[in-house]
């Protein structure tokens, strides 16, 4: 396996993750944002199809019109970046944050499977915002991984207070 395969497995693997923690948690409490957790499954899911947007497109190979056309992109990105979740709050329905989530993955796996090997160490695309963390495409993708991760963690979390815990099939003896 070459490194953009391993990439490319760890995106997908932290993509099914993500939708795992989150497929059984119901809708109508997406939007519940507890005292102690400053966040709530919506936001957490339009920040991340924001941040694979930003690192494994934009910065890879630049805006991707036919995302663009499909998703409210420039809506999403202004109430899930830096915006609080409760400004967020009956402005994007679940269903719609759950299955864009799902189209957002599936284009980042198909713009990484562009790749070269030989490409990760050139510069990221221009954009408008520098990237928070890289300065190459390896960077960047790399990113993705660890930064979804530690937003399952979130997820994870807020699951536990609103839905109940995550069920991973361990049995204890």
């Amino acid at each position: 396996m070459n490194t953009i395969e391993l990439l490319i497995h760890q995106n997908a693997n932290t993509y099914d993750w993500t939708n795992k923690l989150i497929h059984d948690i119901p809708f109508e409490k997406w939007e519940i944002i507890p005292g102690t957790i400053e966040s709530s499954i919506s936001w957490q899911v339009g920040h991340l199809i924001i941040s694979h947007y930003f690192h494994t497109m934009m910065v890879i190979r630049g805006h991707q019109m036919d995302i663009l056309r499909q998703l409210p992109i420039k809506d999403y990105s202004d109430y899930f970046t830096v915006a609080r979740a409760e400004q967020s709050v009956g402005k994007f329905a679940p269903e719609k944050l759950f299955s864009d989530l799902k189209i957002m993955q599936q284009k980042s796996l198909e713009i990484l499977a562009t790749v070269a090997p030989e490409e990760l160490e050139n510069p990221l695309e221009p954009t408008p915002t520098p990237h928070p963390v890289a300065t190459n495409k390896f960077e960047a993708i790399d990113w993705n991984v660890k930064h979804t991760m530690y937003h399952c963690g979130q997820i994870g979390v807020l699951r536990r207070v609103v839905s109940g815990r995550f069920d991973f099939g361990l049995r204890v003896r």
